[in-house]
């Protein structure tokens, strides 16, 4: 085995150890080691992600070399890498583009804690990437749920501990849920490795035994990840823990943290309980009505909201919404528009948290839509920024909301006719509406308010912070104009998933 097959396995014991060294260290120390870590971690990334498209293959590392059934090992292909490479980028260009905002809503005291749960945060993603085991996976959805609670609380108010408290819930009704799910797994497989557990499901199923435990393990583990991801109807504790933290902790809520959830899921579902016999069940049908509504509830919703974090956070639960509609489709090209939307809304929403408290500085504070009237004209490099993340939001072609669009209308049409028609006309309909909540706010943002003119013109953006937003824009376009390259790692990476 080659240094470079290491790399993943480094990444994640780099991360764990970056958040424990944390603890000890005074925050300007605590912010540079994560830093560094979440570079050092995506240029390993990259590297790894190279290896596997150079040599088209995917495997597995065993800790210990230990073989299953006692081993624990991690899973590397295409896929994982580059999801890998995406996670890092963002959590990197979420801390930069918000770090004056950290230096001001962090306590001094507490800024260590702060970036050790990053650390940990990062971790844990990285190990729902990677691992094939699925105890595992169980163990890092609980530090990656006790971590994002740290992040929303971090500012110490009491609408900040309402929602923390709200997440905690839900996340813990999710984890129990996948817990009953994986012991029901384990008594009937003696397995927690994904492959070998999938290998005892199919002889299982092959012989018609345990039908019912089977299809209970597979709602249970399902239902407790879509709770954790946000899926509407449980979607509750996203307008709170999405609008009123800090804007780095926003940024890496809304983008990364649901998305390490679904990721788990898609492979569960090639992995272990087998996406294609799914086909014929009606839990992917369940999954694609509910993300037909959460999208248009969503953005109802997001409509409805007058407060520009609130309505962005409600924005999310029409983008998790997208996401469950492609893995509903029951197509593997669905699955596929699901991933690229993946990393398209991640790169969306984390430069619209991180410019939009720029936006709520230059306004005296006021987050509302009458508030922002002419913040553009006052800053106009986060107006432009919120612009951007806007139209991409909203599917302006050149950006990566269009291409996301036009994936899951292209993966429609190898669906079903009645779920063709249902994506089509859905997808028609929650695009209108985020033309409705977005551009209202684009156009109040650049109309012209004399009487506000007085107000201070903001804090000069600082090198680091307009890099960051600068990179995050740029990635937009990125996604937006040489998408071929990122949709064939992913249709390449999910056919060696399996």
């Amino acid at each position: 085995m080659s240094l470079i097959q290491n790399f993943p396995f480094f990444t994640i014991i780099l991360s764990m150890f970056s958040g424990i060294i944390s603890f000890i260290l005074n925050g300007k120390a605590a912010k540079w080691l994560h830093l560094l870590m979440t570079a050092a971690v995506l240029v390993m990334s990259l590297v790894t992600l190279n290896w596997c498209m150079v040599n088209n293959v995917s495997y597995t590392f065993m800790m210990g070399h230990f073989p299953a059934p006692w081993g624990n090992e991690i899973r590397v292909g295409t896929l994982e890498a580059l999801m890998a490479v995406f996670f890092a980028l963002l959590m990197l260009l979420s801390v930069l583009g918000g770090i004056a905002n950290l230096d001001r809503d962090v306590q001094d005291s507490k800024k260590n804690l702060f970036y050790s749960m990053l650390d940990l945060l990062m971790a844990s993603l990285l190990a729902l990437i990677y691992t094939n085991d699925l105890f595992t996976a169980y163990v890092f959805i609980e530090i990656c749920t006790l971590t994002a609670c740290g992040l929303i609380m971090i500012q110490k108010s009491g609408r900040n501990y309402v929602s923390a408290i709200r997440y905690m819930i839900m996340s813990q009704i999710g984890s129990g849920l996948f817990l009953i799910g994986l012991s029901m797994l384990y008594s009937v497989t003696g397995h927690l490795l994904m492959t070998p557990a999938s290998e005892a499901l199919a002889q299982l199923a092959k012989s018609g035994s345990f039908d019912v435990p089977l299809e209970v393990i597979l709602i249970l583990m399902t239902v407790g990840l879509a709770v954790k991801s946000g899926l509407y109807p449980f979607h509750t504790w996203i307008p709170d823990s999405y609008g009123y933290t800090t804007p780095t902790s926003s940024a890496i809520l809304s983008s990364l943290v649901s998305k390490g959830y679904i990721f788990l899921l898609i492979k569960l579902f090639y992995r272990t309980l087998d996406f294609n016999g799914l086909e014929n069940g009606k839990l992917l049908d369940i999954l694609f009505v509910l993300g037909i509504v959460g999208m248009i509830m969503g953005s109802v919703d997001a409509i409805r909201e007058d407060n520009l974090r609130r309505m962005t956070a409600y924005s999310s639960v029409a983008q998790i919404g997208y996401i469950f509609m492609g893995i509903g489709l029951g197509t593997t090209a669905g699955v596929e528009a699901a991933l690229f939307h993946m990393v398209s809304h991640g790169a969306m929403k984390a430069l619209l948290f991180v410019c939009i408290p720029d936006l709520v500085d230059v306004s005296g504070g006021r987050a509302d839509r009458a508030g922002l009237t002419g913040a553009a004209r006052r800053n106009r490099f986060a107006g432009f920024a919120f612009t951007v993340g806007a139209m991409s939001m909203v599917g302006i072609p050149l950006l990566t909301g269009f291409v996301s669009k036009y994936l899951f209308a292209a993966a429609a049409t190898g669906a079903l006719r009645t779920k063709m028609l249902t994506a089509w006309i859905a997808l028609a309909i929650s695009t209108t509406l985020n033309c409705v909540y977005f551009l209202r706010v684009v156009l109040a943002i650049y109309t012209p308010a004399p009487e506000k003119e007085a107000l201070a013109e903001g804090a000069a953006h600082s090198p680091v912070e307009r890099t960051a937003m600068a990179g995050l824009i740029a990635l937009n376009f990125a996604l937006g104009v040489a998408s071929p390259p990122v949709v064939w790692a992913i249709r390449s990476g999910l056919s060696m998933f399996s």
